[in-house]
C-alpha cells in the first residue's frame, strides 16, 4: 500500500488520529462518515501497512522540569557507512537527545537536546554528546521559546 493508495477517508482518519489518538472508533467513524466496522477495518489496515506506527501519551516537558532545549550541530570526522551507523546507534541510546536528524549541508547532524537547565546541558554535552563516536565538533543553539510544535503536516 503506497501513499497514492490512500483515499480521502483514509486521509481523514489519519488526520483525526494524529490530532487525538484516543478518539473512539464510534466518534472517528462519525467524523469520517463511515459506520463503525468499516472504520475499524480501515484503521487496522492503516496500522498494518505502516501508516500508523503506534499510539502514545504526549507528556508536558515543562511540568517534568525539562525546560531547557538546545539544538546542536554535530560534525563527524568520518561519514562512511560504518561511522554513521556507530553514531546513529550511540545517539539512540542517549535519552536527553529528543531528536536526531542527518543533515545535507555544512554539518552532519542536528540534535534536539532537552535537559532541566543549562548546567545539566553542559554535563550532557561534555560527557555524552562529545563522547559519541566520530564527533569532531559541535555548535549549540539554545531555544528561548518554542513557538510551534506538533506532530506533522498530515494528508489533505
Amino acid at each position: 500500500m503506497g501513499r497514492s493508495d490512500l483515499d480521502q477517508i483514509d486521509k481523514a482518519i489519519l488526520r483525526h488520529l494524529a490530532a487525538d489518538g484516543r478518539i473512539s472508533i464510534t466518534n472517528l467513524s462519525k467524523l469520517v462518515g463511515l459506520s463503525k466496522s468499516p472504520c475499524q477495518l480501515r484503521v487496522k489496515r492503516l496500522e498494518k501497512s505502516g501508516y500508523i506506527l503506534g499510539y502514545r501519551a504526549m507528556l508536558c516537558p515543562e511540568k517534568l522540569g525539562l525546560d531547557h532545549i538546545a539544538f546542536v550541530q554535530v560534525t563527524l570526522s568520518d561519514t562512511r557507512a560504518k561511522a554513521l551507523e556507530a553514531f546513529n546507534s550511540a545517539v539512540r541510546k542517549t535519552p536527553e537527545v529528543e531528536q536526531c536528524h542527518m543533515i545535507a549541508g555544512g554539518f552532519d547532524y542536528l540534535l534536539k537536546v532537552r535537559t532541566q537547565n543549562i548546567s545539566d546541558y553542559r554535563a550532557v554535552m561534555g560527557e555524552k554528546i562529545s563522547a559519541l563516536p566520530y564527533v569532531t565538533s559541535s555548535s549549540t543553539f539554545v531555544s528561548m521559546e518554542s513557538v510551534k510544535e506538533n506532530n506533522g503536516p498530515w494528508p489533505e
